[in-house]
C-alpha cells in the first residue's frame, strides 16, 4: 500500500484554521478552544501535540502526518500552553474549563441568591476563578506581581459583594423574578473591575504591536486600553444568556407542582440550563473580535506614532493579541 505523501512544511499553524476576519470563521475556532472535552486529555496527550507542532514549525514533517492531524494537534497545544509564553497554562484557567466552571459557579449563583452569606460566598468563588482565568490569558509576556495579582483580586471581589448586597437590598419590595438578576448585574460589574486590574501593567506600560507578519514595532498603551475593553464586552456578553435565560425558565417552573414535590431538583436543573446556555454564548462572545485585533497607527500614542513612522513610514495598521 503507498505511503500518504508527506504534508508540506508550509501550512501556517500559528493562525486559527479559519478566516479569522470572519464571525462565522472566529466562532468555529472558539467552538475548537472551549471544547471542555480537552480537559480530559492526558499529560501525555498534550506533550506529544506539542511535539508534532513543535516539530512542525521547526520545519520537520513527522511520516504519514495528516493535515487533520496536525490541526488536532495545534488546537490540542493551543488549549494547554500559553500563545505567548509557551508554558503549560492552569487547569481550570484555561478556555476548555470555562464551560464546566462557570457552569457550577454561575448555577451556584443562581441557585443560591437569597441569603447574604450564599451571596457573599459564591460572588467569591466566581472572582477567585475569574483571577485565576485572567492571569492565565493575560496578553503578552508580561509577568504579574503578586501584589498586583492581590490588588486586583480583592478590587474585584470587593466590586462584586458590594454591588449584589447593594442590589439585594434594593429588590427586597420588587417582584421576585427581578432578584434572579442581582447576580448578573454583580458579575458584570466585576469583569468592569476586574480585568482592568488583573491587565494593569499592560495599561501602564502597554501590550506588544506588530506589522501584519509579526515582526514587534513596540508597546502601545491605546491597544492595550482597546484589547482590554474588548475582552470586558466579551465577558459580559458570555455571562448573559446563562443569566438572563435560565431566571425566567426557573420562575416559571417553581410555580409548578413539580418542583414544590422535588425541590432538591433546583439547583441540578439551574446548573443544567446555564451549561446549556454557556456551551454556545462562550465561543461565540469570544469570537465577537479577532483575537488577533488591530488599529490604525493614526490612533496610537504620538511617541509610538513617531517610532513607527521612522521605521516604515508605509504602514497603516498594527496587530496585537488582545487576551481572552
Amino acid at each position: 500500500q503507498k505511503m500518504p505523501p508527506s504534508l508540506p512544511a508550509t501550512i501556517n499553524i500559528r493562525e486559527p484554521r479559519w478566516d479569522q476576519s470572519t464571525f462565522q470563521g472566529r466562532a468555529k475556532h472558539f467552538f475548537m478552544v472551549t471544547d471542555p472535552r480537552n480537559l480530559l486529555l492526558s499529560g501525555a496527550t498534550l506533550e506529544e501535540a506539542r511535539r508534532v507542532v513543535e516539530n512542525y514549525r521547526a520545519g520537520t514533517v513527522p511520516l504519514g502526518l495528516t493535515e487533520d492531524q496536525l490541526w488536532r494537534a495545534k488546537y490540542i497545544y493551543d488549549s494547554a500552553f500559553h500563545p505567548d509564553t509557551g508554558e503549560k497554562m492552569l487547569l481550570i484557567g484555561r478556555m476548555s474549563a470555562q464551560v464546566p466552571m462557570n457552569m457550577t459557579i454561575t448555577g451556584c449563583m443562581l441557585t443560591f441568591y437569597r441569603t447574604t452569606p450564599a451571596v457573599l460566598f459564591w460572588q467569591w468563588v466566581n472572582q477567585s476563578f475569574n483571577a485565576i482565568v485572567n492571569y492565565t490569558n493575560r496578553s503578552g509576556d508580561a509577568p504579574i506581581t503578586p501584589s498586583q495579582l492581590g490588588t486586583a483580586y480583592v478590587s474585584a471581589t470587593t466590586g462584586a459583594v458590594v454591588t449584589a448586597l447593594g442590589l439585594k437590598s434594593l429588590t427586597k419590595h420588587l417582584p421576585a423574578i427581578i432578584g434572579r438578576y442581582v447576580p448578573f448585574a454583580a458579575v458584570a460589574a466585576a469583569n468592569c473591575i476586574n480585568i482592568p486590574l488583573m491587565r494593569q501593567r499592560e495599561l501602564k506600560l502597554g501590550i506588544p504591536v506588530t506589522d501584519e507578519n509579526g515582526n514587534r514595532l513596540g508597546e502601545s498603551t491605546a491597544a492595550a486600553q482597546k484589547a482590554i475593553f474588548q475582552v470586558v464586552v466579551s465577558r459580559i456578553g458570555m455571562a448573559a444568556p446563562a443569566m438572563a435565560i435560565p431566571p425566567v425558565i426557573m420562575n416559571a417552573l417553581e410555580k409548578r407542582a413539580f418542583l414544590k414535590r422535588y425541590p432538591y431538583l433546583n439547583a441540578p436543573l439551574q446548573v443544567s440550563l446555564v451549561g446549556l446556555c454557556l456551551v454556545f454564548a462562550t465561543p461565540l462572545c469570544c469570537a465577537l473580535f479577532p483575537q488577533k485585533s488591530s488599529m490604525p497607527v493614526s490612533r496610537l500614542e504620538p511617541e509610538v506614532q513617531a517610532r513607527i513612522r521612522e521605521k516604515d513610514p508605509q504602514l497603516e495598521t498594527v496587530y496585537f493579541n488582545k487576551g481572552l
